[in-house]
């Protein structure tokens, strides 16, 4: 738990005068007062967290987590467990959704295993850190020792504070595992106290008796388990995922080493709302790509108190979401630097 408490004790409010000063630079370029929208807010953030007025996000990192989920054989999903391995091969292969729109965005992928149930080789483009070879159901009992939950947080503050050694300035979330929307409905529901129903949806695409069998799943699994909604890492080792809590670990290191944080979706957004509920300037590094088609998501959102960047009725995962808003955020960041200002450009102001 050291290493965690180092991690909080590390978080600070993000500075408002430099968020202040990157808006004063902003209203000078040739343009209205705030015509530019969320592109400028997107700017002022990133000013104030990178602590710069001349940020640099050049280097951008996506991390696609991957872990598998014992809750599966409650037949919570569509998809058999072993399409998490098989999606691992695909994302080094760079075949995959989150490969293409990464290349888009100027972003390197880096694959983590921190739960597949499958013993990979070295494999170049693969970051082995398994804690184990995926949960246990939770329906039956705690998905995670608290051990494990721990190593798979440690995971993800590593990763991220290997990040500000390489200068990295822009990270996005994302992940891999099939039956993680069910965690996260739980995750949400255990938290926000809402009935299991209102934050339970369709994932991979379940039809409406298997929609039932999941909600009654997670209900179940609320109740043989008893997750304390004050202790965020209770919820988590009870009724999380691995790649959750790595999510969430990383999320707590972008906080702590002042580099936004991109976070994707639904399942990414559980990761992020642990880390939220762990420490409340968390919030003020965070980056919400999307929201998700998802029902628990606009929750998990609200609940932290950031607002989406985009609506595209994405439900893919893999940090697709966070690999398109870095492309949006990148253009506010070069509109502060790039733009000229009304003396530069000879424009008489209003």
């Amino acid at each position: 738990m050291d290493k965690i408490k180092n991690t909080l004790e590390r978080i600070k409010p993000v500075s408002p005068d430099l968020l202040q000063q990157a808006q004063l630079l902003l209203d000078n370029k040739t343009k209205p007062l705030g015509s530019l929208g969320r592109l400028e807010e997107f700017a002022c953030r990133i000013v104030g967290i990178r602590g710069s007025r001349q940020p640099d996000i050049s280097k951008r990192v996506i991390f696609t987590f991957a872990a598998d989920h014992g809750v599966v054989e409650e037949g919570v999903s569509l998809f058999p467990k072993e399409v998490t391995a098989q999606m691992v091969f695909n994302f080094l292969a760079g075949g995959a959704g989150i490969n293409v729109l990464a290349r888009h965005a100027g972003a390197e992928v880096r694959v983590v295993d921190v739960g597949v149930d499958y013993d990979f080789a070295d494999t170049a483009g693969l970051i082995r850190k398994k804690v184990a070879r995926g949960t246990r159901n939770f329906a039956k009992g705690p998905a995670m020792t608290r051990e494990e939950m721990q190593a798979a947080l440690f995971v993800g503050i590593e990763l991220a504070d290997k990040c500000h050694a390489e200068g990295v300035g822009l990270v996005g979330t994302g992940e891999m595992g099939i039956g993680n929307t069910t965690p996260s409905s739980a995750i949400i529901a255990a938290i926000s106290g809402k009935k299991v129903s209102e934050v339970t949806h369709r994932g991979t695409g379940i039809g409406d008796a298997a929609l039932l069998n999941k909600v009654r799943v997670i209900e179940l699994g609320l109740a043989v388990n008893n997750p304390d909604p004050k202790d965020p890492l209770d919820v988590l080792s009870k009724v999380g995922g691995f790649e959750i809590a790595a999510i969430a670990g990383l999320v707590l290191g972008c906080a702590a080493n002042s580099i936004p944080v991109v976070i994707d979706g639904f399942i990414s957004t559980a990761g992020a709302l642990i880390a939220s509920e762990l420490h409340p300037n968390v919030r003020d590094y965070i980056f919400a790509a999307h929201q998700s088609v998802e029902i628990g998501h606009s929750f998990m959102l609200e609940r932290i108190g950031v607002e989406p960047i985009l609506d595209l009725k994405l439900r893919l995962g893999e940090g697709t979401g966070a690999a398109l808003a870095m492309t949006l955020i990148d253009a506010g960041v070069k509109l502060l630097k790039e733009m000229a200002t009304f003396e530069q450009a000879g424009v008489s102001q209003g």
